[in-house]
């Protein structure tokens, strides 16, 4: 077939496919691979002259096209009238987001003090017998308003004691945790640090967690090999390239929109929180209780009803500011990943 025919077809195959990928995705995109397959963080990644192919492309131009729709949207009535009825909606979860927040943190840490051996995600193993212990505390100060500090400060430590075993990068993964570290300090105390809500902090920290998740889904694809080969039918009969492609997209998109103006970041919120329950039915109990912090996250993300005024350079600036964080977070990754392993000779170029 010539080449033309062939990159008309992945392109024509990667447009009909963005739509059911958003959900599809569920598999390898949104189940941690770290959590379910081999994995080397100090392996070498794809380059960047594989990443950055003519799919990658038009994959980033349809999501910069959904983007803009959402911001165009936002401004309008149809966008107030999805406003209010999102507002009705999540009312209870709005009232009791605390609450839910941490009622589902104690869940978490008790089921890893029940797992054991387990420092705050599946795949950081460890034989410290206290490392449970500490979980259980810290679940136990959950109970108390005042005490919620206290499991702030302890998630904080336990994030540093995991950098400290498994290196920087691996943990790189992971700022959702002190994200909901300085919810639960600034909640427990009644800050607001700087002026900035404690939800806007952690709401920042899940953007930055899955804005640098998905960089690793195209540097390192074939780490999900073995789950899309169990489960053929996640591709929708798409290569597996094109497939982890568009599913490290979609995640990007979702997760620049949490930054983003308030009904672009509410639907991106549901549609993750979506997502990753629906890994769930895929993948069961690690699944749940590993996303089950975000996925609470994501729902207070999804009831926040603070609003600002849109202005129109906010829409006119949507794909520069996307461009600048797809950029960044590539550099950040690569730049990052040669510095601390390869050496500053293994720097990718394009």
């Amino acid at each position: 077939m010539p080449a033309s025919r062939k990159t008309s077809r992945s392109v024509a195959c990667a447009l009909g496919l963005s739509g059911p990928l958003t959900l599809a995705a569920t598999g390898a995109a949104e189940a941690h691979v770290k959590w379910f397959c081999a994995y080397d963080v100090a392996g070498q990644p794809q380059g960047l002259e594989q990443v950055l192919c003519l799919n990658f492309e038009w994959l980033t131009g349809l999501a910069l096209l959904c983007l803009m729709f959402g911001c165009l949207a936002e401004g309008t009535p149809l966008g107030g009238a999805l406003l209010n009825a999102l507002d009705r909606v999540t009312t209870r979860i709005r009232i009791d987001t605390e609450l839910l927040v941490r009622a589902t943190l104690g869940f978490f840490l008790v089921s890893l003090f029940d797992l054991g051996g387990i420092i705050l995600t599946p795949e950081l193993k460890t034989d410290v017998a206290w490392i449970p212990w500490l979980q259980l505390a810290l679940a136990a100060c959950l109970i108390w308003r005042r005490t919620m500090p206290i499991t702030g400060l302890g998630l904080v430590f336990l994030f540093s004691y995991a950098t400290a075993q498994y290196g920087l990068f691996h943990l790189a993964d992971y700022p959702i945790f002190l994200g909901i570290a300085a919810y639960l300090i600034a909640q427990g105390l009644g800050l607001k640090p700087f002026g900035i809500r404690p939800l806007d902090i952690v709401r920042w920290s899940a953007a930055i967690t899955l804005m640098w998740a998905s960089i690793e889904k195209w540097a390192y694809p074939e780490w999900s090999a073995p789950l899309l080969a169990a489960k053929p039918q996640m591709t929708m009969g798409a290569t597996p390239e094109l497939f982890m492609q568009a599913a490290g997209v979609i995640e990007f998109t979702l997760a620049f929109a949490l930054a983003w103006t308030p009904l672009v970041r509410r639907s991106a919120a549901i549609i993750l929180a979506a997502i990753f329950v629906s890994a769930i039915v895929e993948f069961g109990k690690v699944d749940a209780i590993g996303h089950s912090g975000i996925i609470v996250v994501l729902l207070a993300i999804a009831a926040d009803d603070v609003r600002v005024p849109v202005r129109v350079r906010q829409v006119l600036l949507a794909p520069a500011w996307y461009g600048a964080a797809l950029a960044a977070f590539l550099f950040l990754y690569y730049v990052g990943h040669a510095a601390l392993f390869g050496g500053l000779g293994t720097m990718p170029v394009i």
